[in-house]
């Protein structure tokens, strides 16, 4: 097996648990749950379209810094404190991925997140 590479940046948010927030292992780039973290200041804005806006900036980030882009990405996992908020997502996600032949699969799980965060994304990309 390929040794695990973390991915890092500082922009790219730490958490604050003994693990990394990407990892690369050979070709393939595997996230933990990303949050809506600022990259500048590192602190949560409390407003819904920031929390998606930066979550997707961060996997661009970790995309760019493992070598690839977005287009690698397979899979996206999106966990919502509330599924309205699911609204937000889209023009965020079309933005991202605007070839309708060429985008990952999603899944959105509504979940119980930490304080503060309104939304969390995890994903699974092949480079």
């Amino acid at each position: 097996m390929a040794k695990r590479e973390p991915i890092s940046a500082p922009d790219i948010i730490e958490h604050p648990q003994p693990f990394p927030t990407a990892v690369k292992v050979g070709n393939v780039v595997f996230s933990s749950a990303i949050g809506g973290h600022d990259p500048q200041s590192h602190e949560m804005p409390e407003d819904i379209e920031s929390q998606v806006a930066n979550a997707f900036r961060c996997a661009r980030r970790i995309m760019e810094e493992a070598g690839g882009s977005t287009d690698d990405i397979g899979k996206i996992v999106v966990f919502m404190g509330d599924r309205e908020n699911r609204k937000f997502v889209n023009p965020v996600w079309l933005e991202m991925f605007p070839d309708e032949e060429n985008r990952p699969v999603r899944h959105t799980v509504p979940a119980t997140l930490p304080p503060g965060y309104l939304i969390q994304i995890e994903f699974i990309a092949v480079i």
